[in-house]
């Protein structure tokens, strides 16, 4: 199954508290979960003012329906072709 990145601009996002933090993850899970089993949250990274969530889905459409459903924005998607890490190096 695919894999994504998504940029989310969110202004401000690192300055969330936890309690919102965990209320945007629980809108998404709700939405994972009336959408079905074939898109998966991994996990994301919040910066300054984006977050960039990684997910596994059947194709982008599905990604975009997710930040639409739960209202989030979603500015960037990109679908992984490779992952490397500095084992890829030893080669």
């Amino acid at each position: 199954m695919p894999k994504f990145v998504i940029e989310r601009e969110i202004p401000g996002a690192g300055s969330l508290s936890a309690e919102e933090l965990q209320a945007v993850s629980q809108k998404s899970c709700g939405v994972l979960r009336s959408m079905g089993p074939q898109i998966q949250w991994l996990h994301s990274y919040v910066t300054d003012d984006k977050i960039y969530c990684v997910y596994v889905a059947p194709n982008e459409d599905e990604v975009r329906k997710h930040a639409e459903l739960g209202g989030f924005p979603a500015n960037s998607v990109a679908r992984v072709r490779r992952m490397i890490d500095p084992t890829t190096a030893e080669g």
